[in-house]
C-alpha cells in the first residue's frame, strides 16, 4: 500500500522533469551526499542547446543580479516537511465557508499550496513591506521558528523588544527585500491560472528594481501596467517634493485578455439618452468620420449623406471619408441611426446605442477616481471603534477596483502580505453587491504588537489576530448593510483558520536513518502526540492536493470516526484497530480516495487484505496511508 510523501513539492525536481522533456540530452546522473544516484542537468550542453553558436564561456547578458539570488532561487524551489493544522475555535463557517485564513510565514504557505491550487488562483493582491528601513521583511530560513529568527538576526534584543528589520545601515538593503521578493512571486507564478493576474502595491523605493524582478519572473512580455495610484490629496510638508501617489504593478500569467472591462460610472451611463424613443433604447451620438491614412481619401468612401426630412447634403469633411459606404450610410438612415441634430439642421453623426456597446470601458493607468489612503483609516475606525488598529491599510474600494478588474466573479483570490485583511473585507463586500461568489485565501505571519502599540493596548497577540477580528467584524457590518438585498444570504462570510506547523509527522519519518535502534521501540507510531485526527486529515488534503475548503463531515462507521470530504471524494480514519469488517463498511461507500494510518491496522494480515477488499467491493477507490 503506497504511503503518502506529506511534504512540499520539490520543485528543483519538478524543473529537472520539465527539462527531461524539452532537452533530453541535457540530463545526467551524479551522486548526492549519501552516495544515491540522482538527475542533475549539464548546464554546459544547456547553454549549448539555447545558443545558436558555439559557446564557450560566461558572457555579459542583460539581467538584473543581486547577493543572494541563487539562494533565494533555491530556497523557493527547496521542499519543507511542514503542514496546515485547522483551528476551528479561530474560524467563522468552518464546516461551510470556502475562504481561508492562514497564520504563518508565506514562504512556507506558498510551497504548502503549491499542489492544491497550481494554477487555480485567479487575482492575487500583494501589499509587501515597502522597504523604508522600517518594515518587517520576512525571513526565508525554514528550519528555525520567526522567534529564533528575529533572535538571531539581531530584530529582538536579549529582553525581546523588537529592533529594526532592513535598516539602510545593512549593506544588502536592496538585495535582502529582492530576495525575499524572488522567491515568493516564483511561487506565486505558478499558483496563478492562465488568465491570472497579480497587483503589486509598491513605492518609489523600489518600484525600478520590482519591475525587473517581475520582468524575470513573469515575463517582460507579461507586463500589464503600472497605476498610479493618487493615495493623498495634498503633498506631505516636511519635503522638498512630496509624493501624492503610490504604484501598483500589474502582470498576467499569460494573456491581457485576463482583465475585465471597468464598469461605467452613473455620469458616463447618463450620457446615453433616447430622446427619439427609439427601439434600441439609449443613445449618444457619434463621429462619422473614417481615419485616413497620410491625408488619402478612398473615392468609394467619398460621397453626400442627404438628410431624408431637409434634403440638405453633407459631405466629408476636407480630404476626409466617410465610416462607412453608401449601402450602410443608406440602411442607418433607413433605420433612424444617424443624427442630425436638435433642429435637423447638423452635420450627420451616428447613433451609438448604450446596449450595442462594450459592457465597460477601458481602464486607465492613473487612477486618480480611487479612494484616498485617509479613507481606510475612516474605515478601520468604523469597525474596531476608536482604537488606531493597524497603520496605512489600504482603502477597501482601491481593492476592491482591483478585484473588479481582474477577477471573475466565482474565481480564487489570493492575498499572502494580508496585514489588517483589506482583501478579504473587499472580496465579501463587492460579492455583496454584484452576487458573485469570489473565494479569498489570505497569509499573515503573527508578527506580535507591542505593549506600547496601539494594537497592544486594545489587546491584539499579533498583526494576524487584528486580520481574523476584522472580517469577523466585517463580515456581520456587510450582513446588516445588505440585508435588504435579494441573494445575501448565500454570501460566504466565514473563513477557514489554518496555520503553519511542523509536520504531523515524526522526524523519523523523513529521517529514518537518524534513529538508533535502542530508540525503536519509541517511534513505533509515526505521528507527533499533540496532533488530532483532523490535523492529520489536513495535512492528507495538502498532500493528495485536495481543496482545503471542501466541506468535512464527520461520520461513525462501526465504531469508527470517519472523516468525509466534499461527500464522498475522500474518506479518512485514523483510528487504532482497523479490522476488515470495518473496512468492508467503508469500501461499500465507494470513496473516490481512502487513507488510513499506517500503525491503525489490528495487524499485518488486515492491512494486506484492505487493498483486496476495496479491489472487490470499490475497485476505483485509491488507497494510500500515512
Amino acid at each position: 500500500m503506497e504511503k503518502l510523501k506529506l511534504h512540499s513539492p520539490d520543485l528543483t525536481q519538478a524543473n529537472i522533469e520539465k527539462l527531461a522533456q524539452i532537452f533530453p540530452n541535457c540530463v545526467a546522473e551524479s551522486h548526492d551526499a549519501d552516495g544515491a544516484v540522482t538527475r542533475t542537468i549539464d548546464f554546459d550542453q544547456l547553454r549549448q542547446e539555447l545558443s545558436g553558436k558555439t559557446v564557450e564561456g560566461p558572457q555579459e547578458r542583460y539581467q538584473l543580479n543581486w547577493p543572494g539570488k541563487r539562494q533565494a532561487l533555491l530556497t523557493a524551489n527547496s521542499p519543507i516537511a511542514k503542514t496546515l493544522r485547522p483551528y476551528r475555535l479561530e474560524s467563522v463557517d468552518f464546516d461551510t465557508t470556502k475562504n481561508l485564513f492562514i497564520e504563518g510565514d508565506n514562504l512556507d504557505a506558498l510551497k504548502l499550496l503549491q499542489e492544491t491550487y497550481l494554477n487555480k488562483i485567479k487575482v492575487i493582491y500583494i501589499d509587501p513591506p515597502y522597504n523604508t528601513g522600517k518594515d518587517f521583511v520576512y525571513e526565508d530560513d525554514f528550519a528555525e521558528d520567526t522567534e529564533s529568527y528575529l533572535a538571531r538576526t539581531n530584530q529582538k534584543d536579549q529582553v525581546g523588544n523588537r529592533m529594526v528589520a532592513n535598516s539602510e545601515s545593512n549593506g544588502r538593503f536592496h538585495s535582502d527585500w529582492l530576495s525575499m521578493m524572488y522567491s515568493r512571486l516564483r511561487l506565486a507564478r505558478s499558483l496563478l491560472s492562465d488568465e491570472g493576474v497579480i497587483f503589486i502595491s509598491i513605492d518609489d523605493c523600489e518600484i525600478v528594481n520590482l519591475r525587473k524582478l517581475c520582468d524575470e519572473v513573469f515575463g517582460e512580455e507579461m507586463f500589464a501596467a503600472q497605476i498610479i495610484w493618487k493615495k493623498r490629496s495634498t503633498p506631505p510638508n516636511d519635503r522638498v517634493i512630496g509624493a501624492q501617489h503610490d504604484y501598483i504593478l500589474v502582470y498576467v500569467k499569460q494573456s491581457l485578455s485576463a482583465f475585465n472591462l471597468r464598469k461605467r460610472s452613473d455620469d458616463q451611463v447618463a450620457r446615453y439618452k433616447n430622446p427619439d424613443n427609439h427601439p434600441k433604447g439609449p443613445w449618444a451620438a457619434g463621429d462619422l468620420m473614417g481615419n485616413v491614412k497620410g491625408g488619402r481619401y478612398v473615392a468609394s468612401l467619398y460621397f453626400p449623406i442627404t438628410n431624408p426630412r431637409t434634403g440638405k447634403q453633407h459631405y466629408p469633411s476636407s480630404n476626409g471619408n466617410w465610416r462607412f459606404n453608401e449601402t450602410r450610410i443608406k440602411e442607418l438612415i433607413d433605420n433612424d441611426e444617424i443624427y442630425f441634430g436638435e433642429d435637423d439642421e447638423g452635420r450627420p453623426k451616428l447613433k451609438r446605442f448604450l446596449s450595442q456597446v462594450k459592457d465597460g470601458v477601458t481602464w486607465t493607468t492613473l487612477w486618480d477616481f480611487a479612494p484616498l489612503n485617509t479613507e481606510a483609516s475612516s474605515e478601520m475606525t468604523e469597525i474596531f471603534g476608536n482604537l488606531a488598529t493597524f497603520e496605512n491599510p489600504k482603502p477597501i474600494d482601491l481593492i476592491k477596483l482591483v478585484l473588479e478588474a481582474g477577477s471573475s466573479r466565482d474565481g480564487i483570490v489570493l492575498d499572502f502580505f494580508s496585514g489588517s485583511a483589506t482583501t478579504a473585507h473587499a472580496a465579501m463586500k463587492l460579492n455583496a453587491e454584484d452576487g458573485g461568489s469570489r473565494r479569498f485565501i489570505l497569509v499573515q505571519l503573527p508578527e506580535v504588537c507591542g505593549e506600547d502599540t496601539e494594537p497592544g493596548r486594545a489587546g491584539f497577540a499579533n498583526i494576524a489576530e487584528i486580520g481574523k477580528e476584522r472580517i469577523r467584524r466585517a463580515g456581520k457590518k456587510i450582513k446588516q448593510d445588505f440585508a435588504d438585498k435579494p441573494g445575501i444570504e448565500k454570501i460566504d462570510f466565514g473563513f477557514r483558520v489554518l496555520k503553519v506547523d511542523s509536520s504531523n509527522m515524526k522526524e523519523v519519518f523523513y529521517t529514518p536513518d537518524a534513529v538508533s535502534q535502542d530508540l525503536l521501540s519509541d517511534q513505533i507510531n509515526n505521528i507527533r502526540e499533540d496532533r488530532t485526527a483532523e490535523d492529520l486529515l489536513f495535512q492528507v488534503l495538502l498532500d493528495w492536493g485536495v481543496d482545503l475548503a471542501l466541506p468535512v463531515t464527520q461520520k461513525i462507521i462501526a465504531e469508527k470516526t470517519v472523516y468525509f470530504v466534499d461527500g464522498n471524494a475522500l474518506a479518512a480514519c485514523f483510528d487504532q484497530n482497523i479490522n476488515e469488517e470495518f473496512v468492508k463498511s467503508l469500501a461499500k461507500r465507494e470513496p473516490l480516495r481512502a487513507v488510513f494510518r499506517d500503525s491503525g491496522f489490528a495487524n499485518d494480515s488486515v492491512k494486506i487484505n484492505a487493498e483486496q477488499i476495496f479491489k472487490l467491493i470499490s475497485p476505483a477507490t485509491e488507497i494510500k496511508t500515512i
